[in-house]
């Protein structure tokens, strides 16, 4: 999924888009902002803290810059040795028993080989599971957020978790309209309807 990302002032959705964007339109808002603004992430669903001091280009740059420190950070700190890293390849360590060794080395192509096919297998049998808890987890991160003090909100959970989305948004149908309807956009991301 690409980043997109949704700003509140406090129960109205202000604007989603990508994160640049939502700066920019929560900087504007707050001059004139009668309630707190908060920005979340659609992925995770959790709140992002931004500084919005300065001009535009300011906040740009340092968006731009944690931006950089971020993909940075996702690389090893170790030196570089193994691995293909014109590729993408990075060498990282894994820990398993002796017969799982024995195994992965007989397979066609050794170790690395035999573990990128299990990996992508599991991902192609696993995918929507996983995005669909992904997308459960982001709901309940949001809610949590911006109505734990909502009435319902025990019951709503628990129904987001059990997946009946029936009970689900009628637990939330009395909440105010843009978290109610955030929160069933984030749970129910990937399913058509």
């Amino acid at each position: 999924m690409t980043d997109v990302f949704t700003a509140f002032e406090g129960q109205r959705r202000l604007a989603s888009g990508p994160l640049a964007e939502i700066a920019l339109a929560a900087k504007r808002a707050e001059q004139h902002a009668s309630e707190p603004i908060a920005i979340f992430s659609d992925v995770t669903g959790r709140a992002v803290d931004l500084d919005l001091r300065g001009s535009t280009e300011e906040i740009l740059a340092r968006l731009t810059a944690a931006a950089g420190t971020a993909q940075d950070t996702t690389l090893p700190s170790e030196p570089r040795g193994r691995g293909r890293p014109r590729l993408g390849v990075v060498a990282r360590e894994v820990t398993l028993l002796p017969r799982h060794w024995e195994w992965l080395n007989a397979q066609p192509g050794g170790a690395s080989v035999a573990l990128r096919k299990l990996v992508d297998e599991a991902r192609r049998t696993n995918g929507d599971r996983d995005r669909q808890r992904a997308a459960r987890d982001a709901a309940y991160h949001f809610m949590s957020a911006m109505a734990g003090n909502l009435p319902h909100f025990e019951e709503a959970s628990r129904a987001l978790f059990a997946d009946d989305r029936r009970r689900f948004v009628g637990q939330i149908a009395s909440w105010p309209p843009d978290i109610r309807d955030h929160a069933v956009k984030l749970a129910y991301r990937d399913h058509a309807g």
